[in-house]
């Protein structure tokens, strides 16, 4: 094979497509990266996740599986970002509205969204590869609720020292059980309950002392790990 054959194959697993037959430029940078995560979406979708193969996402995209590795390291953090380009980021979305209670239930709606839009499939896929996702994704939903408690702190709605990780995790953890159950048909009477009977009498703040800290930190991976996390995680 000659140096010039070599380099032209080489070309085209680098940058993901080929050329036509004018020589014109092929798909590079943003461009090409957005064609990979949609080709992962569609993939996905047409296969489910038990059967999603990289090899399968380079073939629709029409690129070499390299092209794909050299980005994402497997296809739990792959499918991470096809859904955070699809569904977006709620770290970008946190809500201020002025009152704890309708912030709380912004951000439940957001999850029960975003489950409905990701579908049981791959929810359930990725929580069978917690392994292979980074660190990072499983402090979006606890920084969350931290940032909104905040806000309602800097109110007088709530003392932050009334309120450890495992409380702020509550509202997510309990509706990422009741959609695991109903897979995905939670009502607002639902999250209603949750934010009304269980979370906001546990942190607003009535002039009880304040708890004193027992129990896992805000960092720490447990059974509180979740599909709600992973969901929002599109950090």
């Amino acid at each position: 094979m000659t140096n010039q054959a070599t380099g032209q194959r080489r070309s085209r697993s680098e940058t993901g497509g080929t050329r036509d037959g004018e020589g014109r430029s092929r798909r590079r940078g943003a461009e090409l990266e957005d064609a990979l995560l949609q080709a992962a979406w569609e993939e996905v979708s047409a296969v489910g996740y038990a059967n999603l193969t990289m090899e399968g996402v380079a073939a629709r995209a029409r690129t070499g599986k390299a092209v794909l590795y050299r980005r994402w390291p497997n296809r739990a953090v792959l499918i991470l970002a096809a859904m955070r380009r699809r569904v977006g980021s709620i770290v970008s979305e946190i809500p201020d509205t002025g009152d704890l209670r309708e912030d709380v239930l912004i951000v439940l709606r957001q999850f029960r969204c975003r489950y409905r839009e990701i579908g049981p499939d791959i929810a359930h896929g990725l929580m069978t590869e917690l392994h292979d996702i980074p660190t990072d994704v499983f402090e979006v939903v606890p920084g969350v609720m931290m940032t909104i408690l905040t806000h309602a702190a800097h109110r007088g709605e709530v003392r932050l020292d009334n309120v450890t990780p495992r409380i702020a995790a509550l509202p997510g953890d309990l509706l990422r059980h009741q959609l695991l159950l109903s897979r995905g048909s939670v009502s607002e009477a639902f999250l209603a309950e949750v934010v009304d009977d269980i979370f906001l009498p546990l942190v607003v703040d009535t002039g009880r002392p304040a708890r004193r800290e027992i129990g896992v930190r805000a960092g720490c991976r447990s059974a509180g790990v979740t599909v709600c996390h992973v969901l929002a995680a599109a950090p």
